[in-house]
């Protein structure tokens, strides 16, 4: 999951520098949903622990 939002962070970064707003927009704002499902399923999996 947080391998997927830093790829759609580098391609939001190469559309903002080539001029592509639209896209690079879209790209970060699936980045960040992705980023915070990590964070929401990290934290999920910290406080439940492993039981056997």
């Amino acid at each position: 999951m947080l391998s997927y939002a830093v790829i759609f962070l580098v391609i939001a970064l190469i559309a903002a520098v080539l001029g592509f707003s639209g896209i690079a927009g879209a790209a970060s704002n699936i980045a960040w949903i992705l980023f915070v499902v990590f964070l929401i399923l990290a934290a999920i999996s910290f406080f439940r622990g492993r039981r056997v």
